[in-house]
């Protein structure tokens, strides 16, 4: 058995199979992970759905595309003109899928492996004690009974820095920034997000190069990031979406041995 681990995929479906025909993926016989967006923006959205809530042996982490995509299915959220989520919208499935797709987790930590998935990053005063739990209180709300109200409350930049003493939404929505829009923090672990590309704006850095966080010692698999282009210069800290939906490539890494695949994808 082998585990794959694939960046945002974001509705590219031909470019995954091109890649997992590239690895003799076997789904009777191996795991298949990805760092959440696995919708909107690619053109194949309702199908890469699909395809994982069919998989067996598969572990995703929410992404902020896939939880816009609830926002927008439970009518908390519009479209925006850039979002190809219409085929979703109109699927015969699309409350099946929703259903499985708020139980997906925002963080996943495997035991004996001591790897971290997540889709954006952790902000520096969390370990992973602290990760787990906060990334469980945002799952609890999201699979509960209020589910809804979480999903229209979600929304927005404030609060960006850490205070345990937070509670209710201001408390749910930071940690929701953080485990899948964070990139930047500044040495106080404020979150930035309003910068994309790889260069820091004066007084932040990347969230990895924060000196003194607390998950240094972690092996973290992430996504979101397309402009790092997979480079981190972190050992442990390993980026894996390489803007496939912007026509660059669709990468994966077989955990075992830390090889990488890619497949050149499409310009969008």
């Amino acid at each position: 058995m082998a585990i794959y681990v694939v960046g945002d995929i974001q509705g590219c479906l031909d470019p995954l199979q091109q890649l997992l025909e590239k690895v003799n993926f076997d789904p009777a016989r191996d795991a298949l992970w990805t760092t959440g967006d696995l919708v909107n923006r690619g053109p194949s959205s309702l199908a890469v759905l699909r395809f994982f809530y069919s998989l067996k042996n598969s572990q995703i982490v929410l992404g902020n595309h896939d939880l816009h995509l609830l926002s927008v299915l439970e009518g908390q959220a519009t479209l925006s003109p850039a979002d190809t989520l219409d085929s979703i919208l109109d699927a015969p499935d699309s409350d099946q899928l929703a259903t499985w797709l708020r139980h997906q987790p925002l963080l996943y930590y495997h035991q004996s492996l001591k790897v971290v998935l997540v889709h954006a990053g952790l902000p520096p005063e969390w370990d992973l004690t602290h990760a787990l739990q906060h990334a469980a209180e945002v799952e609890r709300a999201l699979q509960g009974p209020d589910y809804r109200e979480f999903l229209a409350q979600m929304r927005g930049n404030l609060p960006n820095r850490w205070y345990e003493t937070y509670q209710g939404w201001d408390r749910l929505r930071y940690i929701t920034n953080a485990l899948t829009r964070l990139r930047f923090c500044d040495a106080h672990g404020a979150l930035g997000f309003d910068y994309k590309s790889t260069q820091a704006p004066p007084g932040y850095l990347p969230w990895f190069e924060v000196p003194g966080r607390r998950s240094a010692a972690l092996k973290i698999l992430f996504g979101h990031w397309a402009s790092l282009e997979g480079k981190t210069n972190q050992k442990n800290v390993i980026a894996l979406d390489t803007g496939c939906v912007w026509g660059h490539c669709l990468t994966a890494l077989r955990l075992e041995d830390g090889v990488f695949f890619r497949v050149n994808c499409p310009a969008p």
